[in-house]
């Protein structure tokens, strides 16, 4: 039998994070290939930060196991220090060098989802994968603008098929003379297909049974003003996802303190359809900024998959899909937000148009749009879900 095509993703992330655009696309790539999932690499001095390794012991050895069928995970070790200056240029080396000695097969295609130094290194197609504009939010992620910019110029000039997520991301990174393909993130419909038969998740006691709701992390990327306005209303208002305890630290606690408000926290992605079922309307509010204009919310997707229509802010991702959907909303003004809201939820509701309004934006949908960009086909031993 002739082997699988092999796609090499080297991830901004890792496997056990949050269930994000690089780990649903990768899932959904198997139908068309073999995948190498390439964690962040990781210093064998700091061992909290093996994250699934399986030992608390330390060790140079890089880890290699298998994270489903059709994907294997290496988790690649560097330096001390790693991120630092000076043994910073020991680290891309080092993991390049890894991912050659556990390479099963020549692989097709080698996809990088940051700018580290991962492309034009392979005798096979280098492409770049931008989830985000990352440049745009450096301040967001505490990084130097000015040597991503850097980064960006080189990792681009190395590129032969650039996947951008935005048309905002990819007109910027067409001035570099590039042009991109691109590939909005997806949605996992098949998690929320039986959303219906699940029990709802516990709420206190009194809690209002009109309920809106965000899922997801809460950051400097959200404009608390929205929630604010929602919270006014006096509807129920659930947040669910980590919260970053830099954002808001004084508006944060006043608004959970509400007895309106209830924050669980973080949640495993398996049990997030519980939390959607408590909810009629998923909330976008996001931020106006440069990073968020060039972004593509995945929480925005996942409502919709859950038959709950959506509420955001006005920003173009969302203009986008309410020009789609009557089943979007996009309004710019906080108290515009808080109405459209309760009109929402007031309103007859129509899961099944929602639902097959997603499934038009799969992660299978958009794996194909790769796969047809870097020349993969599907194959009948396929291993997808």
């Amino acid at each position: 039998m002739t082997p699988r095509p092999l796609v090499v993703l080297f991830s901004g992330v890792t496997w056990d994070g949050v269930r994000g655009s690089e780990r649903q696309l990768t899932e959904a790539l198997t139908a068309y290939a073999d995948v190498l999932w390439v964690d962040p690499p990781v210093s064998p001095v700091t061992p909290q930060r093996y994250r699934g390794i399986g030992s608390t012991r330390r060790s140079w050895r890089p880890s290699v196991r298998e994270a489903l069928p059709g994907v294997t995970r290496l988790t690649p070790v560097a330096l001390p220090g790693l991120t630092r200056p000076g043994i910073r240029a020991t680290t891309w080396p080092l993991v390049r060098a890894q991912v050659r000695r556990y390479l099963p097969r020549q692989p097709v295609a080698v996809i990088a989802c940051s700018f580290d130094d991962v492309l034009g290194r392979w005798d096979a197609l280098n492409v770049l994968y931008g989830t985000d504009d990352w440049v745009s939010g450096a301040a967001l992620m505490n990084l130097d603008a000015s040597r991503l910019r850097a980064e960006e110029k080189a990792a681009l000039a190395r590129t032969d098929v650039v996947l951008a997520v935005t048309p905002e991301l990819a007109a910027r990174w067409r001035e570099h003379g590039v042009d991109p393909v691109v590939v909005p993130n997806g949605c996992d419909t098949a998690a929320y297909r039986c959303i219906e038969d699940v029990e709802p998740a516990p709420l206190p006691d009194g809690f209002p049974a009109e309920v809106a709701g965000v899922v997801g992390q809460l950051t400097d990327r959200i404009d608390i003003r929205y929630l604010e306005a929602v919270a006014d209303t006096g509807i129920g208002l659930l947040l669910v996802g980590p919260r970053d305890p830099a954002w808001e630290p004084e508006r944060f606690p006043a608004l959970v303190a509400r007895p309106n408000v209830h924050h669980p926290g973080a949640v495993p992605f398996s049990e997030l359809p519980k939390w959607l079922r408590r909810m009629d309307v998923g909330l976008t509010p996001y931020a106006d900024t440069a990073f968020n204009r060039a972004s593509f919310p995945l929480k925005t997707l996942e409502y919709l998959a859950a038959g709950r229509a959506v509420v955001g802010s006005e920003l173009p991702a969302t203009l986008r899909l309410a020009r789609e959907s009557d089943d979007v909303v996009a309004v710019e003004d906080p108290a515009e937000f808080a109405r459209a809201v309760l009109a929402v939820v007031r309103a007859p509701q129509d899961p099944v148009r929602r639902r097959g309004f997603a499934e038009q934006h799969s992660w299978q949908a958009r794996a194909a749009v790769v796969a047809e960009a870097i020349g993969l086909h599907v194959v009948e031993n396929s291993h997808q879900r």
